[in-house]
């Protein structure tokens, strides 16, 4: 199993930089705290855990072959974010104005991995580089969707509690907007970056 630290490695690298689900998970951090976050990190690694899968069965392959289903997911992934990016602009700490707003579910962050073309990138690379070369092939996709999603989990929530440890320090109407001014550019980018 010489493979894995490779594996785990490129897990690492990929998972705890920024993109949209860290992005996202700062924001919800702050605005609803680390406990509050729980589904939507989990919902994360579960439904990147399930494209991994998927990519690794084959299908990453058809979507790099079908350009317009490229298109498609880039469609998706951006108008998604820029509707967070609307959302994250009127967020603030009142709690009348948070009252009927709530994270992100488990589904809705599951969901979401199959309109993010980073997890696409992800998914694909991974298959293509570091599924382990051992029969059955369904054993050597399970064990590469275990060992991408124990290495995911603690780093999509290393950005949720960077977002709860700044939510402390955003009690000020100034910084709290400045945090939400800052958090909708970063989105934008993405949404962007999608394209480029």
């Amino acid at each position: 199993m010489e493979a894995l630290l490779p594996l785990a490695s490129f897990a690492f690298v990929t998972s705890i930089t920024p993109g949209p689900n860290n992005i996202m998970l700062t924001s919800s951090g702050v605005w609803f705290g680390f406990v509050r976050s729980i589904p939507h990190m989990l919902g994360i690694t579960f439904g990147f855990a399930v494209l991994l899968a998927i990519c690794a069965a084959g299908i990453g392959s058809l979507v790099v072959a079908v350009p317009a289903v490229h298109v498609l997911l880039k469609i998706a992934g951006s108008g998604y974010l820029l509707y967070l990016a609307w959302k994250l602009r009127s967020m603030s700490f009142n709690q009348d104005v948070r009252a009927d707003v709530r994270p992100m579910s488990f589904v809705g962050a599951a969901l979401f991995q199959f309109a993010n073309p980073k997890a696409w990138v992800m998914a694909i690379t991974g298959a293509s580089a570091f599924l382990p070369l051992i029969q059955p092939v369904w054993l050597a996709i399970a064990i590469y969707c275990l060992v991408f999603s124990v290495v995911n989990l603690p780093c999509v929530s290393v950005w949720a509690g960077a977002g709860a440890v700044l939510r402390r320090y955003l009690t000020q109407p100034l910084w709290r907007a400045i945090f939400s001014g800052v958090m909708v550019a970063l989105t934008i980018y993405s949404a962007v970056a999608i394209w480029l």
